[in-house]
């Protein structure tokens, strides 16, 4: 059975296994504003997402991992899907997500619905990385 709710305190260990950028402040904001998701199943914790307000008024999806033995299997689409009719709720229209380049998570946004909308480029010493594609999205 596959449950999905907001993150709390008991999913630090889970949420600190496949999140390796959230600092430990933040992860206490998503607690408590609610901007992050667990997908258990059968009650074991397998995928999260989590978003923020681009411009303070875009929900801006900034992960979304599902642990390597269960993807391609469709959960990422329910967590995503579930997230958007949370947005929906919430009055938004428009939501948006990233992934690098050289990610094959573009494919997958794309496949649900996503449509590509420009990209970003650090070329800064000590921050580079391959290009930042954007992606939005009406709900």
């Amino acid at each position: 059975m596959i449950i999905i709710r907001y993150v709390q305190e008991e999913d630090k260990d889970f949420w600190f296994k496949l999140d390796k950028h959230l600092p430990q402040s933040e992860f206490e904001k998503k607690i408590r504003d609610k901007m992050g998701y667990i997908l258990l199943e059968d009650n074991i914790p397998i995928g999260l997402l989590r978003y923020n307000l681009f411009w303070d008024n875009i929900p801006f999806c900034t992960m979304l991992y599902i642990q390597r033995e269960y993807q391609h299997k469709g959960y990422g689409s329910k967590l995503v899907k579930f997230w958007e009719e949370n947005m929906k709720v919430a009055g938004y229209e428009l939501i948006m997500t990233s992934t690098q380049v050289d990610e094959d998570a573009q494919h997958f946004y794309r496949k649900i619905g996503y449509h590509d909308s420009g990209g970003l480029i650090i070329n800064v010493p000590n921050f580079k990385q391959p290009m930042e594609m954007f992606f939005i999205k009406v709900i």
